[in-house]
């Protein structure tokens, strides 16, 4: 139980940083029980269904989205991957795509009423491939944002490392905001700081402050006993930016070498977003052959969110 937030307070900076003005779509926090007892959690922006479905990365929540849906001005659905945000944390800490990919196919089937262009950041763009592939149906398009299938990003692990194996508690958020731009973290200011840390955290009942998300208390818990964790089953937890991908090495669910899938499969129908993204065509896999396109900044961390144009 955590005590009660304002978590739409930063909306109307957001418009104003995309160059949006006047009344702001109306937005709501969803939520639905799973079958297992856990809930699933998102945001629901515009007054009517969406259309777009956006899957953030390891680390962040639903809220990475907000300046772009903002400046698109479309009807979305915003997810928080199981462990972040408002969706309950997996027992057995396995945030891989193929686990995560089921509980966004039930969000979608109970939250929208059509295919979906499908949006995801990092580990949300390998659960948007797992999507496609397992439910083309669900799925017109998908664009993926700072990930390739069959890529193991390794690059700057250690400072991710390091800023989440400390403390799994805080006094209070303004701790946390020192800590990540002690660690050169938060968007580069301190207001985008104090955003992504007072998004991503929440305050318990005794007063303490921890994050939302589940890779911070289980990076803490591999930092302290490194020896309990094979590498090869921890590189998801000591890192959230990194994702497990030598075991989902998949393009839209056919087995084969990455670069030859994207040479039969190249890219199409978006402009660059960020670095490594594409755009994968759903209709490979039968679905319908709708095209749409959206183009996002890649949100790297909670205080930079994802901005259109």
């Amino acid at each position: 139980m955590t005590t009660p937030d304002d978590e739409f307070r930063f909306l109307a900076t957001d418009a104003r940083s995309v160059g949006v003005a006047g009344d702001l779509p109306p937005v709501e926090r969803i939520s639905l029980a799973l079958d297992d007892g856990r809930t699933l959690s998102a945001l629901r922006f515009g007054d009517t269904p969406p259309v777009v479905t956006v899957v953030h990365g390891a680390g962040l929540n639903a809220h990475t989205w907000d300046s772009t849906i903002l400046a698109r001005g479309l009807p979305a659905l915003a997810i928080d991957l199981p462990g972040h945000g408002d969706s309950s944390w997996r027992p057995d800490a396995a945030y891989t795509a193929a686990n995560l990919a089921p509980d966004v196919v039930t969000g979608i089937r109970a939250w929208t009423s059509a295919p979906q262009l499908v949006v995801g950041h990092s580990l949300g763009g390998l659960t948007g491939a797992a999507l496609a592939a397992s439910v083309p149906e669900l799925v017109t398009q998908l664009i993926m944002i700072d990930i390739t299938p069959g890529i193991d990003p390794n690059a700057e692990a250690a400072q991710i490392r390091a800023f989440f194996a400390g403390p799994t508690d805080w006094a209070s958020r303004d701790e946390l905001v020192d800590r990540a731009l002690a660690f050169g973290l938060g968007g580069g200011t301190r207001e985008k700081a104090e955003r992504g840390v007072y998004l991503n955290s929440r305050v318990r009942e005794d007063g303490r402050v921890e994050w939302k998300h589940h890779f911070a208390p289980l990076a803490s818990a591999l930092a302290a006993a490194p020896e309990r964790y094979r590498r090869r089953d921890s590189a998801a937890v000591a890192d959230p930016r990194r994702t497990r991908l030598r075991d989902e090495r998949r393009c839209g669910g056919v087995r084969e070498a990455p670069a030859r899938c994207r040479r039969r499969h190249p890219p199409h129908g978006s402009q660059r977003a960020g670095r490594g993204s594409a755009c994968t065509r759903s209709d490979h896999h039968g679905a319908a052959r709708r095209r749409a396109t959206m183009t996002s900044r890649s949100p790297l961390d909670e205080g930079n969110t994802a901005t259109g144009p």
